[in-house]
């Protein structure tokens, strides 16, 4: 497919098959990921990328938090006292939970309420809003983890090239075949990547990753957000 095709084509994987992502393929993808445009090209990030039994460890780990995450996500004070008392509170180094913007608010409120009605999980599904948490945290079971971290001291400029370097990476990934999803609420504990890996210390953890091949059968891949027309600033009359 041509680029145009290929972008059109991209989305967001949550179902993958039980089937391992070739190391061929995967370097493929990260050799292609480093050719992205970076301010002064400096390149402020660093990625972690987990398979195998150290992902498996980390999405464990991940997944512990799934029940009192998805309390604190509502403000509620015997969540934040769980947490409190089992070590998990939120080790984020970027604010990931917070107000929106109302603007960007209602965009982020109509995606997700299209989302859960798609999954058929209605707003006072504790359990099943849980569970897709969980799912979440776990990146819907893929065999490849990419956690990715950013240089504070470049802020806000290593994050643009980071998600210059994160939509490479993805469009790279689906040229081959492959899926991917980026889950941001992963940023919100880092301490499971940190029991894996070195990270330099000057870096924080902004995003998460999954990949694999998709499952065409799974419903929840026929999901698809909506892609508005870019926003244009209105040209001043002069």
């Amino acid at each position: 497919m041509d680029f145009s095709e290929l972008l059109q084509a991209r989305y967001s994987v949550r179902a993958y098959l039980d089937k391992p992502v070739e190391p061929e393929v995967l370097q493929a993808v990260l050799d292609d990921a480093r050719h992205c445009a970076s301010w002064s090209n400096t390149r402020g990030y660093v990625l972690a990328v987990a398979t195998g039994e150290r992902l498996e460890r980390i999405r464990a780990d991940y997944a512990s938090h799934a029940e009192t995450g998805s309390g604190m996500l509502r403000g509620r004070l015997c969540a934040y006292l769980r947490a409190l008392w089992e070590g998990k509170l939120p080790q984020a180094d970027f604010k990931t939970w917070g107000k929106y913007p109302p603007e960007l608010r209602q965009r982020q409120v109509a995606n997700g309420k299209r989302y859960y009605t798609h999954l058929g999980i209605e707003r006072g599904d504790e359990t099943g809003r849980v569970q897709q948490l969980r799912q979440n945290l776990e990146m819907f079971q893929a065999p490849v983890g990419i956690f990715v971290f950013v240089h504070r001291a470049l802020l806000p400029f290593s994050a643009q090239d980071t998600g210059l370097m994160l939509s490479t990476l993805m469009l790279a990934a689906a040229n081959r075949g492959l899926g991917t999803v980026a889950i941001g609420t992963l940023a919100t504990w880092r301490k499971p990547v940190d029991k894996e890996f070195h990270i330099p210390k000057d870096y924080g953890l902004i995003t998460g990753l999954a990949m694999g091949y998709p499952d065409p059968d799974a419903p929840v891949n026929a999901y698809r957000a909506e892609h508005p027309p870019l926003t244009l600033a209105e040209p001043r009359h002069v």
